[in-house]
């Protein structure tokens, strides 16, 4: 799953904290603190260099309270294999889907970490996960986060394809081995199943659902609609997989696929403006699904983010945030990335 260059707006920069991370004691003052312990996005700041842009300064994170802060402890510049700092390539990331926890490299150990902005508390992954396999550097990994935080997804970008990604579950401290071939899409809302694909041998694709310990409960190769189309979403059944068809002209639909069945329900038109492309879909508690939209200009360029929530029955959405991009950021990401 590839972290998007994109950029981001620096207009909440006149709000940056000075404070690092929320402290014990603003976990603890209610209301506004349960604000303060809440993700909108993450981001990078854009620096010049020669005729091209490289990332700099801290991570900053913005919060529900409209406040920024930075993450002072996290790198970001990535350390390759080879055990140098490379100033134009981040270090892995990844947000929970609630917003309340945040994994990355720590500085003072390179160590692979998660965040809990309501308490503080900073935890190593258990065992190797904490740390790199030799030969790869922090950013060729993709990290995915269990909508509670409680769980994370490693992807390892190694050249020959032969480490197995990782399954590590923070409240246990199991570590599950999953096959190389796997390409990672998330977890259901539950954070219980996670969904998968493959390409197989006959150049066709293969969805697979994966439990909490990491064994296939579903899989089947799917129709085209399905398998050429993202992004993709499981819902708490393990079962139901919603896909966003991004069409010409700039309309968008909504098909639903079960997989025991194999069977593909009818096309739902979706209900946003023309100027809005899905980059992220999550199903919700209540049968609903979240979509993340990249809003862009009359000339194409990206120029906002949108979050919405959408009705899988009739198309219908609500924009429940929003916020504009401009040129001052070099990269972000939302929660669920």
């Amino acid at each position: 799953m590839t972290r998007k260059l994109a950029i981001l707006a620096a207009a909440v920069a006149a709000t940056t904290s000075a404070l690092a991370i929320p402290t014990m004691a603003e976990a603890k003052t209610g209301a506004a603190s349960a604000a303060n312990a809440q993700i909108r996005y993450v981001w990078v700041k854009s620096c010049g260099e020669k005729d091209y842009t490289v990332p700099c300064g801290s991570w900053n994170f913005v919060t529900r309270d409209g406040k920024t802060r930075t993450l002072g402890d996290a790198r970001v510049y990535a350390v390759n294999a080879r055990g140098k700092v490379d100033k134009e390539s981040l270090a892995a990331l990844a947000i929970s889907d609630d917003g309340e926890k945040v994994a990355y490299f720590r500085k003072s150990d390179n160590k692979l970490v998660i965040r809990d902005l309501a308490t503080n508390r900073v935890r190593a992954l258990p065992g190797t996960a904490s740390r790199l396999p030799k030969g790869l550097g922090m950013s060729d990994l993709v990290t995915t986060l269990s909508p509670d935080g409680s769980s994370l997804l490693i992807d390892y970008q190694d050249e020959n394809d032969k480490l197995p990604s990782l399954l590590v579950n923070m409240a246990t401290g199991k570590i599950a081995k999953l096959r190389t071939d796997l390409y990672l899409q998330g977890f259901s809302p539950d954070s219980r199943h996670v969904l998968a694909s493959r390409y197989t041998r006959e150049n066709t694709t293969e969805l697979r659902v994966l439990d909490e310990n990491g064994a296939t409960t579903g899989r089947k190769v799917v129709p085209q609609v399905i398998a050429n189309n993202t992004p993709q979403a499981l819902a708490n059944d393990g079962n139901t997989v919603a896909v966003m068809i991004n069409m010409t002209g700039g309309k968008q639909r909504l098909r639903v696929y079960d997989l025991e069945s194999d069977s593909v329900g009818d096309a739902v038109n979706v209900n946003v403006p023309k100027n809005e492309t899905p980059q992220q879909l999550r199903w919700d508690d209540s049968g609903n699904l979240t979509v993340w939209e990249m809003r862009s200009d009359k000339d194409g360029n990206t120029n906002g983010l949108v979050r919405r929530t959408l009705d899988p029955t009739s198309g219908g959405t609500t924009k429940t945030d929003s916020f504009p991009l401009t040129a001052k950021v070099y990269m972000w990401w939302v929660p669920g990335e």
